[in-house]
């Protein structure tokens, strides 16, 4: 089990990468040593009445600097004010957290959408395997030319103005792509076509669920989701995404 640390880490480097979608470094002394694809961080607003943390997954690791990356959208007042810090400020936060990926180096699918995509880039570089990325964005995009190094990539957006129009579903078909295995991070719609396509085609498939978190440590019941198995903490149908999660093998959750 990946132990969880709480840290004070420094801000290396934050720009905005598209419009309202910001990356920042951060120094850490175990966090990084720790951390595995898939994983996220508990990260704390320095405004005092904004007490929960914000989830955000870890984008990339560099265990030899001691750093993480993670990738968010502004989306309310404590990402807002995340995106105001600068290079030497503090952050406190908690990681890393929840269960990531499996690595398997079979031929991929790495499978992402929105502010789904960020999680799948130390997968991709950590899997030494074929593999195809399948990218869906509304318009704008980013973190593509960083997943073009580790794979054939095939990019989907909903107004058709970069790749193909449509979904990732749509760029899989299109391209008549095939693969053994499938990691896949975004919106509910997305994944709820994917475990299908899933079972369908009989394949693995690895599902990392997005949801709002509280304490992140699987203690508050804040972020269940439904499973087909019992849970040994709550004895009903359910799984902490923040603690049995975010990922889980696709016939273990209902949607």
């Amino acid at each position: 089990m990946t132990e969880k640390y709480k840290e004070q880490a420094v801000i290396i480097r934050q720009e905005e990468i598209s419009y309202g979608i910001y990356s920042v470094w951060l120094k850490t002394d175990k966090i990084a040593e720790q951390a595995k694809p898939g994983q996220f961080l508990s990260v704390y607003c320095h405004e005092g009445s904004r007490l929960l943390p914000r989830p955000i997954s870890i984008c990339e690791i560099d265990k030899a600097d001691q750093a993480v990356r993670i990738v968010y959208r502004v989306v309310g007042k404590g990402t807002e004010e995340l995106s105001q810090l600068g290079t030497g400020d503090h952050l406190d936060i908690v990681g890393p957290l929840g269960n990531g990926f499996p690595l398997k180096d079979k031929k991929t699918f790495l499978i992402g959408g929105g502010i789904g995509i960020p999680p799948l880039l130390q997968l991709a570089k950590e899997l030494h395997c074929e593999k195809q990325i399948i990218l869906g964005y509304k318009d704008n995009l980013f973190l593509h030319k960083e997943f073009k190094k580790q794979g054939n990539l095939y990019i989907a957006t909903e107004d058709g103005s970069y790749g193909i129009e449509g979904n990732v579903m749509d760029a899989i078909r299109e391209n008549g792509l095939e693969a053994e295995i499938i990691y896949a991070c975004g919106p509910m719609p997305m994944l709820r076509a994917v475990k299908t396509y899933a079972k369908d085609k009989n394949i693995e498939c690895w599902l990392s669920l997005e949801e709002k978190m509280a304490c992140g440590i699987g203690a508050c019941l804040a972020c269940v989701c439904k499973s087909n198995e019992r849970d040994n903490h709550t004895n009903v149908n359910n799984k902490r995404i923040c603690k049995e999660g975010p990922v889980f093998r696709a016939e273990e959750v209902e949607f």
